[in-house]
């Protein structure tokens, strides 16, 4: 069962059917898709993508999956999954552009990492940031991100694989309320469209600065 994860500022909180509107405004939001380096998705495939989480996602314990909450306000997204990226798991955020530029991509990433080393077991995360940006590039090498590879997709673009020890960055102080934990800055928290969207997302970007 995903758990309730906090750190200084935010609460993890898995989906519940009221977020939907939030989910859904986020991943219609140019800048975001943009900085995720993906085209906007059509309304009702983030809806059904949005329900997927609630009914699949959730029930059949896929994965972890949270919407990120400021003082009561929804100011992203986060995930930590296995992708056919790599052989292991990625850590996933997208923070809603009005809240960049505050610290918060870090501190949703070392949450994530947090949760990865002390719920999950794991020993390492991975990370994939468009090359473009230089703003999440630049707080990954902060974290203690190194770089693996980079990926060229079929338009030319580039995306950073990062790896990172998860009990590595500097600590984030979260205290769960199921646990705890941190990865990835803004990624492509899953790739709606596809007939089994929610396993078969390419989780990839880091979606703006943060």
């Amino acid at each position: 069962m995903t758990p309730v994860l906090r750190t200084e500022r935010l609460e993890f909180l898995p989906y519940r059917p009221e977020h939907e509107d939030a989910f859904v405004a986020l991943l219609r939001n140019e800048q975001v898709c943009r900085w995720m380096g993906q085209d906007l998705v059509p309304e009702p495939d983030i809806r059904a993508l949005f329900r997927a989480i609630l009914t699949d996602v959730y029930p059949q314990r896929r994965f972890d999956v949270w919407g990120l909450w400021l003082q009561g306000t929804y100011v992203g997204h986060a995930e930590v999954k296995k992708t056919g990226n790599v052989d292991g798991h990625e850590l996933v955020t997208a923070l809603a552009p009005e809240h960049w530029g505050r610290g918060l991509g870090g501190e949703v990433v070392r949450g994530l990492l947090r949760h990865a080393a002390d719920n999950l077991g794991l020993e390492e995360a991975y990370g994939m940031v468009g090359a473009e940006n230089t703003p999440s590039l630049t707080m990954c090498r902060r974290l203690g991100f190194r770089p693996l590879r980079d990926v060229v997709a079929d338009d030319g673009s580039v995306t950073r694989l990062l790896v990172i020890p998860t009990r590595t960055a500097s600590p984030a102080t979260p205290t769960p309320s199921g646990t705890a934990g941190p990865t990835t800055p803004a990624a492509d928290p899953v790739r709606p469209a596809e007939a089994d969207a929610v396993e078969a997302a390419d989780t990839k970007r880091t979606a703006g600065p943060v």
